[in-house]
């Protein structure tokens, strides 16, 4: 019973994932504004994150790694996500690897304010 609700919920997730995306993809292609800089006047953690994954749907991983640092970490933060936060069987590997990569993306982003990259 329990691997039935797990398969649903993943199904539920895949559906919002869907959605998420093309909503993600008509604000791009109007070519609206991040609403973070708009209003605080500096690039957000995710600054170019749509750019760089579209390179890297390419291959183009130079390219994409030039867009935002943490482009990598998407697919993995996707997996946490759809697995409830248990990618790993052991819980101190999971939020160890969260923590990394909110590290990462903190990081990069003051790198990124300093005007450094």
């Amino acid at each position: 019973m329990k691997k039935l609700k797990n398969i649903k919920n993943i199904k539920t997730k895949l559906v919002f994932t869907l959605g998420y995306l093309l909503c993600i993809a008509v604000l791009y292609k109007l070519g609206a504004p991040c609403v973070f800089e708009t209003v605080l006047h500096i690039p957000c953690p995710g600054c170019g994150m749509t750019r760089a994954i579209l390179s890297a749907m390419k291959l183009d991983f130079i390219s994409a790694f030039h867009y935002h640092k943490m482009f990598w970490s998407v697919p993995i933060l996707y997996l946490y996500f759809l697995f409830d936060g248990k990618l790993f069987t052991n819980k101190l590997i999971n939020r160890t690897v969260f923590i990394f990569i909110a590290a990462g993306f903190i990081v990069f982003w003051i790198i990124k304010l300093c005007g450094i990259f």
